[in-house]
């Protein structure tokens, strides 16, 4: 019997040849990803939009079938139990779930505040009709386009 005292390892081409197709598979895998992750945060926030905006005009609602309506203050909207069963969702964009008051001219041009907070909300109730306007307060580019294919801010939703 002849026993080889060659080792079997791998070769430097071997090694090279595996880094090179790691590369490239990371090179189309990771910008994946992140656009992956981009497309959740816009989801998110468009659902956590959707989900406080439903529970103010279910507020709404409610009240002009009793007669009164009025869309709910901040210290309502803010408060579990009157207008959200829940806690508010967290902006995706801050990851801040507190809303600060804006007024008819930022809730119009829907300006964010430098003030940490994850959204913004103007109500009157003294117009006719009454106005609500909750958005979230992120300047951050969205996954949603408008009509000329730029992105759409979080705060434009």
């Amino acid at each position: 019997m002849h026993r080889s005292s060659s080792r079997r390892a791998f070769t430097l081409i071997e090694l090279i040849a595996v880094v090179v197709i790691l590369a490239v598979l990371s090179g189309i895998a990771i910008p994946t990803y992140f656009d992956y992750s981009a497309r959740a945060q816009t989801a998110a926030v468009q659902g956590a939009l959707g989900g406080v905006r439903t529970g103010i005009a279910s507020f709404y609602a409610n009240a002009a079938t009793n007669g009164n309506p009025l869309y709910p203050t901040l210290q309502q909207l803010t408060e579990q139990g009157t207008v959200m069963q829940e806690p508010l969702p967290p902006n995706p964009y801050n990851g801040l779930n507190n809303v600060i008051a804006a007024t008819q001219a930022e809730a119009d041009a829907r300006t964010t505040s430098a003030t940490a907070a994850g959204w913004r909300y103007f109500v009157n109730n003294a117009a006719t009709p009454p106005v609500a306007v909750f958005y979230a307060n992120s300047t951050e580019a969205t996954r949603v386009n408008d009509a000329a294919g730029a992105a759409i801010n979080a705060n434009d939703l």
